[in-house]
């Protein structure tokens, strides 16, 4: 990594402003977006997430070159020009650790952002780590200490101490320096589109996630139930993940994951049945009795025939196969400096031991496919040995 004083030199970081800018009004976030299109824009947001399913805004920051503005969730959300903005491939988002903004904005303003680029990821791709917080980052980059003893206040009480206000700003005062920094080492690696590519793939890895048809297959726990079960578990996690989001509870407070696949093992066929299977709550069993049993006979009686199923554990020759495996990839991750967290994530690389056709994985697609590519063959000869 480039020492803080060569970071300095490359990106020069804004100083923190004497007063903190708010925008109150819609219009007027609308005026001060408006220069915005096609340039980078810093991006942040506070929630709140402790007794409901989705996270609740408390407050959105905004940064254009060296101007920095706070916003009220409901000033962002009756902007157009706000929404336009996170919509519009052609202006990129700077953000770091994106993962539950992009959950906030798709929940709150029902909304995929494009353009976004994770500077975490880009940070892990430029050899700075794997994971690496924000905080660290910026002390080792530019040699400030941010205070972070505002981190799991009250975002959404009002007004916002001035200690909050600060923490706001400096959660976006670093990120179009801290994205100049990583930029200028990813062109000397050949890597400048990568972050793109990657902060896109993540994105939509992300959403695809959240789809409740496909939530079941997060249960890992329910491997070993027959097709028939994981065929009545795909019912029962999809009926929750509604249920959640109507109510909007998290999902322990209506069934927890274990219960829903001791009711697929089980397969109760009376709301009796069901009250006996242990850990259902007797409150569970009232208020949602007769929908299960619904679900569940539902599921049993479908042809699962064609169900993808839960990934199990990988069998004692398929572990050393992976080992031989990750031995590979590693040594394509240590010769260019990626961490092998990002390149090879083990749950990817398990879905390869347990399917070895390359086609129907992306590992030698995009700019894996360039990292990898001293160790192509030996890897192709290791899946069709």
């Amino acid at each position: 990594m480039n020492s803080p004083a060569q970071a300095a030199l490359a990106a020069r970081v804004p100083p923190a402003p004497a007063e903190i800018p708010w925008i109150h009004e819609p219009q007027e976030l609308d005026r001060w977006l408006e220069p915005a299109h096609g340039r980078l824009l810093a991006l942040d947001t506070e929630f709140e997430r402790v007794n409901t399913f989705y996270p609740i805004p408390g407050l959105v920051q905004l940064g254009i070159g060296e101007a920095f503005c706070l916003v009220d969730p409901s000033v962002a959300e009756q902007s157009p020009r706000f929404r336009e903005l996170l919509a519009d491939p052609a202006t990129p988002k700077l953000l770091y650790a994106m993962s539950e903004d992009l959950e906030l904005f798709r929940q709150w303003l029902k909304l995929e952002p494009a353009g976004v680029i994770d500077l975490q990821i880009g940070a892990a791709m430029a050899g700075a780590g794997f994971s690496l917080g924000y905080a660290k980052l910026v002390e080792t980059l530019f040699g400030e200490t941010l205070d972070k003893s505002a981190t799991r206040s009250d975002w959404l009480a009002r007004p916002l101490s001035e200690a909050q206000q600060r923490y706001a700003i400096d959660d976006i005062r670093f990120l179009e320096p801290m994205h100049q920094w990583v930029m200028g080492l990813l062109e000397k690696r050949g890597l400048a589109e990568a972050l793109d590519e990657e902060s896109m793939r993540f994105a939509n890895e992300l959403a695809s996630q959240e789809d409740p048809d496909n939530h079941y297959l997060k249960l890992r726990g329910g491997w070993t139930l027959s097709p028939q079960q994981q065929g009545v578990l795909k019912e029962l996690v999809k009926w929750r993940e509604l249920e959640c989001q109507k109510r909007d509870r998290p999902r322990n407070r209506v069934l927890a994951d274990a219960l829903l696949i001791a009711i697929a093992e089980r397969l109760p066929r009376s709301v009796r049945e069901l009250s006996n299977i242990q850990g259902v709550p007797g409150g569970a069993v009232r208020r949602y009795g007769e929908t299960l049993v619904e679900l569940v006979s539902r599921g049993s009686t479908a042809d699962n025939s064609g169900l993808e199923r839960i990934a199990p554990p990988l069998s004692r020759d398929q572990q050393g196969f992976y080992k031989q495996l990750k031995r590979l990839f590693k040594k394509a991750s240590e010769d260019a400096d990626i961490p092998m967290e990002l390149l090879a994530p083990r749950k990817r690389l398990e879905k390869v031991v347990q399917d070895p056709d390359l086609a129907r994985h992306d590992f030698f697609q995009g700019w894996r496919a360039r990292i990898l590519a001293p160790v192509r063959t030996e890897i192709e000869e290791l899946l069709t040995s």
